[in-house]
């Protein structure tokens, strides 16, 4: 049988899971901290415990930390050479490095022709409360985070000068985009291999929260969107090429607009509403695509 390795968090429900999976048709279950990997360039062994990563058929990506930063970009580049060498991983890590970067992310995304809130990228103060005074309320982003984790929300009144001076004692760029009225949901479009998947809603409580995130309270649903709708989500995640993604979209009065493509999409929101196993589907994938009957 396959020896197949994911790489993820201790603890990570999706992780997790995924790794139970894999164990159900390996009989192995190898869930790697890329904190506790040794790569050997010399040799061009890469050492989990007593576990060689470059010897395994396969390797997904479920995490690759517990929290986005840039570190994570050298923890890929550690595949990346794994990767060049010819070992098989899900998604390839040159593929994850340019959706990582919400930067990178939001760049390609707008080069590619897909609808974007109003968006503002600056290092300075004064040109921030330029566009802080456009848009009139505006969510302050960091470059790397996930489920709205470091977001603040700003208003264009008195205080924004401060709550600017306060965002850039963390965050050197400044990522500013319109606030928009996203009627209280958005949507997790889901591919596998670049073929639609499935679509889960995430949606807020009336708690007072600004968004939909798990963390702040929202609840996933399920929800079938337009073929338009899934046709914009596809042209977004075809930029990227990535194995498995979800597509971050708002259905508003202006129209869609895409947030961004992840390259670490969670399961649950899948599992919970649509009744299908996302873990297995994404191993049955790598199987086929290793050479190894399903």
């Amino acid at each position: 049988m396959p020896d197949i390795a994911i790489i993820g968090t201790r603890g990570g429900w999706s992780s997790e899971r995924l790794a139970d999976t894999a164990a159900q048709i390996s009989g192995k279950r190898l869930l790697v901290d890329m904190s506790e990997v040794r790569l050997d360039l010399n040799t061009g062994d890469a050492w989990f415990g007593s576990t060689n990563l470059a010897k395994m058929d396969a390797l997904i990506i479920k995490k690759i930390g517990a929290r986005y930063s840039p570190d994570l970009l050298d923890r890929l580049e550690l595949l990346r050479f794994l990767s060049l060498q010819g070992v098989p991983i899900f998604s390839k890590p040159e593929k994850i490095i340019r959706v990582l970067d919400r930067l990178s992310c939001t760049v390609t995304l707008k080069a590619g022709g897909i609808p974007l809130p109003p968006t503002t990228i600056t290092e300075s103060i004064d040109q921030a409360l330029i566009a802080i005074r456009e848009y009139g309320e505006s969510v302050l982003k960091p470059l790397y985070t996930s489920k709205a984790r470091g977001m603040v929300l700003v208003k264009n009144d008195a205080n924004a000068k401060a709550v600017l001076k306060a965002y850039k004692k963390e965050n050197t760029i400044v990522y500013i985009q319109k606030k928009i009225n996203m009627n209280g949901q958005d949507l997790g479009i889901v591919f596998l291999g670049g073929e639609y998947l499935t679509t889960y809603a995430r949606r807020n409580q009336n708690n007072g929260a600004w968004n939909t995130t798990t963390v702040s309270g929202g609840k996933y649903a399920a929800y079938d969107p337009s073929p338009e709708i899934i046709a914009l989500a596809k042209k977004a995640q075809d930029l990227f090429d990535l194995d498995f993604t979800c597509v971050d979209v708002a259905i508003t009065d202006q129209g869609p607009f895409v947030f961004e493509v992840s390259a670490f999409g969670g399961f649950r929101g899948i599992l919970e509403t649509r009744d299908i196993d996302p873990a297995k589907r994404y191993i049955d994938y790598v199987l086929k695509r290793i050479g190894h009957a399903v």
